[in-house]
């Protein structure tokens, strides 16, 4: 029997469900499996494709807005649109079993720029943009830890430190000098007088090697990744909004009555409203979009014994980055070895920067130290031309707020309520 016959005499016998949808299980089932077992398989493929009545009245009954990543930024979009309107039905649809990208899988860096970092902004942003994402960040840091609390995230006021090696003594003399300006910028943001402070003379404390200065930002600190995130989940869901896991959203098309979204299955669901979240992913669903995803590799080591590293540090003009997380020691980093190479959504590990990590830890981090690596891992962040998120309605009910240009978790809980904002003004 030809597949055209197949596909007229199916979709007649099965005319209760959508047609277009029994031809492409018909259409998919012919040419990936057995003939003789034709219509068994495509009945079991059927089934799985349709909502059940329950779960059309229940999970996925037209949301008033439905957030696609159930990262930092989403869920505190999420969060900030249940606050102001309790009686909206908000769907959070997120494709991993935890958040994707970098939210469950960063450094855990309560940080808001290093005076390298913010002098390499300054040479290609204007330094009024660049100071009031500065300020962004640090409000951002501020309201995570209002929302959650210090405990549940494990917060720890450590201090941020840039280090400088013996061969870097052009880039550290030039952030020694600035030292006095960024502390008169930033005194308007942090309200304290030095944010930043030379502190070469305590680079022996942490047992370094080749390392020259050091500055300190007074106002930074880090937290416990997971359970930040695993306090952000809990308080969505206790105000009453409906996450979706395993959910792997393929397309989204909008109408002058709301949003499809389709998800793998060939299922749909209809909503009134879409944020997408998804920040370095978001490409796949925003064509054009200035957001390119940037991987990040992460390694930690075992415990440590009578470790004297504590708090959080940035070498290389941030391009790596470690801490202490208890007596172990997490470095990451390294993306500059091959920016091509990680701009990249897969998750993955390289020989070449991974190598560096270690060479990193065994000559400047724990020089005469013996260590062990526990854990490798990658994240996936969202860059782009510029440090400003992108927060802005896309199309006709849809919306998005990305690209936190690796600063989510600085940044994400303040843009996740401006993305609130703007679409309660909308709806």
């Amino acid at each position: 029997m030809s597949l055209e016959v197949i596909i007229s005499v199916l979709v007649y016998d099965y005319n209760f469900y959508d047609q277009n949808v029994v031809a492409s299980i018909i259409i998919e089932t012919y040419f990936t499996n057995d003939h003789l077992n034709f219509i068994f398989i495509f009945q079991s493929k059927l089934l799985n494709m349709i909502w059940s009545y329950w779960e059309k009245d229940t999970f996925i009954k037209t949301p008033d807005v439905t957030i696609i990543g159930s990262g930092i930024v989403g869920l505190n979009a999420a969060y900030s649109l249940k606050i102001k309107n309790p009686s909206l039905h908000i769907l959070v649809l997120e494709r991993g079993i935890l958040p994707y990208g970098a939210s469950t899988k960063n450094a855990g860096f309560a940080c808001f720029g290093s005076i390298s970092e913010l002098l390499a902004d300054l040479s290609t942003t204007k330094e009024e943009d660049v100071f009031n994402l500065v300020h962004k960040r640090f409000l951002g840091l501020k309201r995570l830890r209002e929302i959650l609390g210090d405990e549940n995230i494990g917060y720890e006021a450590l201090g941020g430190y840039e280090i400088f090696s013996e061969v870097q003594t052009q880039l550290a003399n030039k952030c020694l000098n600035a030292v006095d300006k960024f502390n008169t910028e930033l005194s308007r943001i942090t309200e304290v007088k030095n944010t930043y402070q030379i502190v070469s003379n305590k680079i022996s404390s942490f047992n370094f090697q080749g390392v020259n200065e050091m500055i300190l930002n007074t106002q930074e600190g880090q937290i416990h990744t997971g359970l930040m995130m695993k306090a952000l989940l809990e308080k969505c869901r206790l105000i009453g909004i409906e996450i979706l896991n395993g959910v792997d959203v393929k397309e989204i098309k909008s109408d002058s009555d709301g949003v499809t979204i389709q998800i793998e299955n060939n299922l749909s669901i209809a909503s009134k409203n879409v944020l997408i979240a998804t920040n370095g992913f978001a490409n796949s669903l925003i064509a054009g979009i200035d957001v390119r995803p940037a991987r990040a590799q992460v390694l930690i080591t075992n415990p440590i014994p009578g470790l004297k590293l504590k708090g959080s540090f940035h070498y290389d003009e941030g391009y790596y980055y470690f801490r202490n997380v208890g007596e172990r020691v997490l470095i990451g980093g390294g993306r500059n070895l091959d920016f091509a190479g990680e701009s990249t959504t897969e998750f993955g590990l390289t020989d070449k920067i991974q190598n560096s990590l270690e060479d990193l830890l065994t000559k400047m981090i724990l020089p005469n130290t013996n260590f062990t690596i526990d854990q490798r891992w990658s994240g996936i962040m969202g860059l782009g031309s510029n440090k400003t998120p992108i927060i802005q309605k896309v199309e006709d009910h849809i919306y998005c707020c990305v690209r936190m240009g690796g600063m989510g978790i600085a940044i994400g809980s303040l843009v996740g309520q401006e993305a609130a904002e703007m679409i309660t003004k909308s709806i």
